[in-house]
């Protein structure tokens, strides 16, 4: 998908709070090496390093406009390279910490990417979590079933359905591939912003993009007059309150 880092960054503070929550959780030791897997424009992969003095920090995402601006948080211990988390995931290299803020819900098929992941760590190490959960937010919902009506399902060719599993089914699979702690839990992350044109920038700068991606023209112009109004009749304000729920993720193995 082409990210806008711009779009995306409006809300810096209410998508960099969850990162707070989940880092908080890192099992620290000396000389890790951590991988982070979906790093975005790179600054929260920099705070990360950060919080672990002396650890080897590599971020990796598939968008070059991301890693553009990320190229200002590399150093001698935080490096950035371009490829997706499937080519990433399973390439033999081990890891202390494999760390994932708000990415890996563009990733499919979680029942066998969490397995893949885990098989990247070392005896001890740690995988942390974090996904905005897609399939109980409502503006996803609002997507998906806006993208199955006319004329907007003979153009759109594929309605992307969330991968993630309800909590307890990552708690069971880390169980069952010989975790030795578990924390599964999602969390309302408040978002109040001036009126739901407001709340169509925060959708815009991520699970608006794949749908936009397959529309042009006269029939894109609709969909988003058509997502607009579905904002407006589903939330009231100003101003607008919309409970985004997170998931939090961790497992050491």
């Amino acid at each position: 998908m082409a990210w806008n880092p711009e779009t995306y960054d409006r809300f810096k503070e209410e998508r960099y709070a969850p990162f707070y929550d989940l880092s908080a959780l890192v099992n620290k030791k000396p000389g890790m090496d951590v991988v982070d897997l979906g790093c975005g424009t790179g600054e929260l992969t920099r705070k990360l390093a950060d919080m672990l003095p002396d650890a080897r920090v590599l971020g990796i995402d598939s968008s070059p406009e991301m890693l553009e601006r990320a190229a200002a948080f590399a150093g001698t211990r935080v490096r950035f390279e371009c490829r997706s988390i499937e080519e990433q995931t399973g390439s033999g290299q081990k890891w202390d910490l494999v760390f994932s803020n708000a990415a890996l819900q563009w990733v499919d098929r979680h029942e066998t990417l969490f397995p893949a992941l885990i098989s990247d760590l070392r005896p001890g190490g740690q995988l942390l979590v974090q996904m905005p959960a897609q399939h109980h937010n409502l503006t996803n919902r609002l997507l998906e079933a806006l993208a199955g009506e006319e004329p907007f399902a003979g153009a759109i060719r594929q309605v992307r359905i969330s991968p993630l599993l309800e909590i307890d089914a990552y708690a069971r699979l880390f169980f069952e591939h010989g975790s030795r702690t578990v924390t599964a839990y999602e969390k309302i992350y408040p978002l109040v912003v001036k009126d739901t044109e407001a709340l169509f920038t925060w959708v815009s700068g991520t699970a608006l993009i794949p749908y936009l991606e397959q529309l042009q023209g006269e029939i894109r112009d609709l969909f988003i007059a058509r997502y607009r109004d579905k904002l407006r009749e589903n939330f009231n304000g100003p101003p607008v309150f919309y409970p985004f729920k997170r998931i939090i993720l961790e497992a050491t193995f």
